[in-house]
């Protein structure tokens, strides 16, 4: 595993960021800050990579990886969002939510079932993490950094003890806020809210 540095409060010209970007291009697991907790990724189409991640975290095929935008616009390509959505992506993004919208013929296979065509988009209020998106050109299939007891990775020393081994880059900007994004579910003019976290209700 690789581990750099890139400043929280002055990524876009930073090299390491056009560094990251060239591993995901090539297919990497990266670890990055997020506005929440640290998370791990790969470029959407590192299909190969995406199921690493759900080896390396041990998750079952119905936990779903989501997908970090650089913006709405690029959103709007995967997912389906009625006038309702819209609105509250307005709001909230960027900023400390996933929002599950239906998806798009866009979204890989792989994080998509029979039953159920969703897919959960973040567009996060975190310097590096939005510099890297915007230069990668595409969305980071995601996943938060939580280690085998369940504690999730508040900073970067967190994630190399948990996911040290099974990753290819490690991004270090610092402690991150420690706590999971609100999840809302919005299906036509109808939002729930099914998971409370850090982004207030």
């Amino acid at each position: 595993m690789e581990r750099i540095e890139i400043h929280p409060h002055n990524p876009p010209a930073s090299r390491p960021v056009a560094q990251a970007v060239a591993k995901l291009h090539r297919g990497a697991i990266v670890a990055y800050p997020t506005d929440t907790l640290y998370a791990l990724g790969c470029a959407i189409d590192a299909i190969s990579s995406a199921k690493t991640l759900y080896r390396i975290k041990d998750m079952p095929k119905s936990q779903r990886l989501a997908l970090i935008c650089p913006d709405l616009a690029t959103a709007a390509i995967y997912a389906h969002f009625s006038q309702a959505a819209f609105r509250m992506a307005q709001r909230i993004f960027p900023g400390p939510y996933t929002m599950v919208l239906p998806a798009s013929r866009e979204v890989p296979k792989l994080l998509m079932d029979k039953r159920r065509r969703t897919v959960g988009i973040r567009i996060v209020d975190h310097p590096v993490t939005a510099a890297l998106v915007a230069e990668l050109g595409r969305p980071l299939l995601t996943t938060s950094a939580v280690d085998s007891s369940g504690e999730p990775c508040v900073d970067a020393d967190d994630v190399a003890d948990a996911f040290g081994n099974d990753i290819d880059l490690l991004i270090d900007s610092g402690p991150t806020a420690g706590e999971v994004s609100t999840v809302l579910v919005v299906d036509g003019e109808s939002i729930e809210v099914v998971r409370q976290g850090l982004g207030p209700v």
